[in-house]
């Protein structure tokens, strides 16, 4: 079993790595206050490359073909480099649920629409999934799409949605044929200046504030026939296959960030002294970074393996869960041991150690909850 990186991947990875650190650094405790996006920022990830990671090169990709285990170990790198742990999100949200989907499903017209403008960061793209009274219980969402003559018309919202506020397209789910459940479930591309689209303004929240999240509203929408992704019905398979690259590819940010953290914990603890001698001598304080180190590395094995799944067409529906159970559970710990770590410094807003646990708390909730993750591994388990 070879664990080493192809030099292709790894000269990818360091090019990603200084871009990261020297362009995307930012005063996060100014914005993260204010809850602001940076489209500056943005552009500059279009200007790079990375917004076209999902995509192919004839599409205005990164690459002449979509490569997940490059992208992973990439965006691992994106994570450590960059300290702005929403704009990780934003990207990955706009990349694996819309572009990627697109890329996947789209027609020839809709892959030549949307995707160059993707890429290149002119458009954003938003995935409307969750609603009121769907959120775990995805698929009993409300918004309903009628056929009419050459189209469909939508009523319904979405919530929970990122970037949503600032999106130029949103991937829409929608009940074509309630009686058939999740099976009468189809995906819609909407346009930003499509009648009866509203998007609404940005909410706050406790963590990635960054990350603009809000909620979108359909009354009597009009979508004609080929902004329909995939065929009608097909919903539930088009969601389920975005999620896995998703998990896989937005967790990679959250395990560099993890690195990152944990580097910073070791410098600290060097060089903090209490008592007349570095606390990183104390066994307490030892032990929550040998703790920190043993959650990063089981992470990246896991993450690699799933990147790896998915780069060979493979189903990763219980890996994926596994993933997304340990690591976002994993980066919360690991916060909360860094706050520790750091004592009242790390309390204190200024150092930015206390933003890391707020960035992290979100991810044991989106893109389906930590006890959502254990239902799944229990029903591949026959429980």
């Amino acid at each position: 079993m070879d664990f080493s990186w192809p030099k292709e991947y790894n000269d990818y990875r360091d090019k990603v790595l200084a871009f990261a650190a020297s362009a995307l650094t930012s005063d996060m405790i100014e914005r993260d206050y204010k809850s602001e996006f940076s489209r500056e920022l943005w552009d500059k990830c279009g200007e790079f490359g990375i917004l076209g990671l999902a995509c192919e090169a004839k599409y205005g990709g990164s690459h002449s073909e979509i490569d997940v285990l490059r992208a992973t170990y990439a965006l691992q790198a994106f994570g450590y480099g960059c300290n702005d742990v929403g704009l990780g999100l934003a990207v990955n949200a706009h990349l694996w649920t819309v572009q990627m989907t697109i890329s996947k499903f789209g027609s020839e017209e809709q892959k030549l629409k949307y995707l160059p403008k993707m890429a290149s960061g002119e458009w954003i793209g938003a995935h409307g999934l969750s609603e009121d009274e769907s959120g775990s219980d995805v698929f009993s969402l409300k918004t309903e799409a009628t056929k009419v003559d050459g189209g469909y018309i939508l009523n319904g919202h979405k919530r929970l949605v990122t970037l949503a506020p600032i999106c130029d397209i949103a991937l829409v789910f929608a009940s074509t044929n309630p009686a058939h459940g999740k099976w009468g479930l189809t995906a819609f591309i909407v346009e930003n200046n499509t009648d009866g689209f509203t998007r609404l303004p940005v909410q706050n929240k406790m963590g990635l504030r960054t990350a603009p999240i809000g909620r979108l509203n359909f009354e009597n929408c009009f979508v004609p026939d080929q902004n329909v992704l995939g065929q009608a019905g097909a919903g539930w398979s088009i969601s389920s296959y975005s999620l896995e690259y998703d998990r896989c590819c937005m967790l990679a940010c959250k395990l560099g960030s993890m690195e990152k953290q944990l580097e910073l914990a070791i410098e600290y603890a060097k060089k903090r002294k209490q008592f007349g001698k570095s606390i990183s001598s104390f066994q307490a304080i030892s032990h929550r970074i040998a703790d920190m180190k043993s959650r990063l590395e089981i992470a990246k094995l896991l993450i690699y393996k799933l990147a790896w799944m998915k780069y060979n067409d493979m189903p990763g529906m219980l890996d994926g869960a596994i993933l997304k159970l340990f690591l976002s559970e994993s980066y919360v710990e690991s916060s909360m041991d860094a706050i520790r770590i750091f004592g009242g410094s790390g309390y204190l807003t200024e150092n930015g150690i206390e933003r890391g646990l707020r960035d992290a708390i979100g991810g044991i909730i989106y893109a389906g909850t930590s006890d959502i993750q254990r239902n799944i591994i229990a029903g591949h388990l026959g429980l």
